[in-house]
């Protein structure tokens, strides 16, 4: 009994600790905020992506955590977060967790390179979707018979025929205002952002890289539509007609989902703006995104700067 009483007693000097300093144990336990002033997360995949905004970016400061480097400061005179995500959308998922548990963060922004899967874009076109899906969370179904497979009852909000064995499902996602488990497929971005971004007009967009690779065509903005994401690189062009015809997808890339669902999952809006740097398999030469990858990043930007331009 001498026992029990002893253990009810360090829960009582527990909870009046906790009471006293207000309900913030797990802060006092776990990691600390290196920042608290509200700002925009600007993430990009790689390096090349970053670096133009990395120049112009005003009363900079460094922080490091887990290895990945956090740059906050001011961009056209709005508190910025910049870091690098790394590829892939686990590295998305984590690293965008990571920045909104270490900074205070009031919305997130993607900025990049993609691939094209619309035949009706071209390399240099900026994109800005209104929604996107992880198209590779799939069952691998079993072929009951040549071409015709047990689907498992895949539905939801995926309505869309299968690549081969593989079938699309929604993933199973919480968020604070929803925090029953629930299947959910398509991630809307911010429509306060969207709408922004429709007002985006006279956008300067390059041809040209710096060293005179030039497309034949002049690049776009086009806004709408939708986006998908996979831990794949696609250079396939049955998987780029898949892609558009079965999720009617603009574009496709290795991270946007992944930050839309955690995104969601924290109540932070989300939007993201991709610059197709080739046409996953659809394009005439080889190998596209090593040609403009750099023209395809410097449109992304420039389309984000004209963006903070415009949002008030």
């Amino acid at each position: 009994m001498a026992a029990l009483r002893f253990i009810h007693r360090i829960v009582w000097l527990s909870l009046a600790f906790f009471v006293l300093m207000g309900g913030a144990a797990p802060n006092a336990w776990g990691a600390e905020r290196l920042d608290d002033t509200p700002r925009i997360a600007i993430i990009s995949a790689f390096e090349p992506e970053l670096l133009r905004l990395r120049s112009e970016l005003r009363r900079p400061d460094t922080h490091r955590v887990n290895g990945v480097e956090f740059l906050t400061g001011t961009l056209q005179g709005k508190p910025v977060l910049l870091f690098l995500s790394g590829i892939s959308m686990t590295n998305a998922a984590m690293n965008t967790q990571l920045a909104i548990g270490r900074f205070n963060v009031s919305h997130i922004i993607f900025s990049g390179v993609a691939g094209g899967v619309n035949p009706g874009l071209n390399i240099g076109d900026v994109t800005v979707v209104e929604r996107w899906g992880q198209y590779l969370e799939t069952v691998a179904a079993t072929e009951i018979e040549p071409g015709r497979y047990d689907t498992m009852g895949v539905g939801g909000e995926v309505d869309a025929p299968g690549f081969g064995m593989f079938y699309t499902r929604p993933v199973m996602a919480r968020s604070a205002s929803k925090p029953a488990l629930h299947e959910k497929f398509w991630f809307d971005v911010d429509p306060v952002l969207l709408a922004t971004a429709r007002r985006i007009q006279n956008v300067d967009l390059a041809h040209c890289d710096p060293q005179g690779q030039c497309l034949t065509h002049q690049p776009t903005l086009v806004v709408g539509g939708n986006g998908v994401s996979g831990p794949v690189f696609v250079d396939n062009t049955a998987l780029r007609k898949h892609l558009h015809t079965a999720f009617q997808a603009n574009v496709v890339d290795m991270e946007s989902a992944a930050c839309a669902m955690v995104a969601y999952s924290n109540g932070v809006p989300f939007i993201a703006f991709r610059s197709l740097s080739d046409l996953a398999g659809g394009g005439d030469g080889a190998e596209e995104v090593h040609t403009f990858l750099n023209l395809a990043a410097e449109n992304s930007t420039r389309v984000l700067i004209a963006f903070l331009k415009e949002w008030q």
